[in-house]
């Protein structure tokens, strides 16, 4: 997935990312796409995470997805979220991306 933009808000404020993380967010969030059923072409990605629960809504449709799934999907992005300079205790996370 080749992305124009890549938004990040953690407990709802906005996370500057310099270009690596962007290109990294961008990869991970496309594996993690390539990885579902019926996923199709990507234009535009919505991630909310609060607590253990997650919403995610591709090209405008939301996702289903499994406990096994959702659990897999939080621990990495949470991983890859709290570990950014400047990010402490991780609440609620918005990842944005549009291409």
């Amino acid at each position: 997935m080749v992305s124009s933009q890549v938004m990040l808000t953690v407990n709802d404020a906005p996370v500057a990312i310099n270009n690596f993380v962007r290109g990294y967010i961008d990869h991970v969030m496309g594996g993690i796409l390539a990885s579902l059923k019926d996923i199709g072409k990507i234009k535009s990605v919505d991630v909310s995470i609060e607590g253990d629960q997650i919403s995610m809504v591709v090209n405008n449709k939301a996702v289903t997805l499994n406990p096994f799934v959702t659990r897999t999907i939080h621990g990495t992005i949470v991983g890859m979220i709290s570990s950014l300079k400047g990010v402490s205790a991780v609440e609620k996370i918005a990842v944005s991306i549009k291409s």
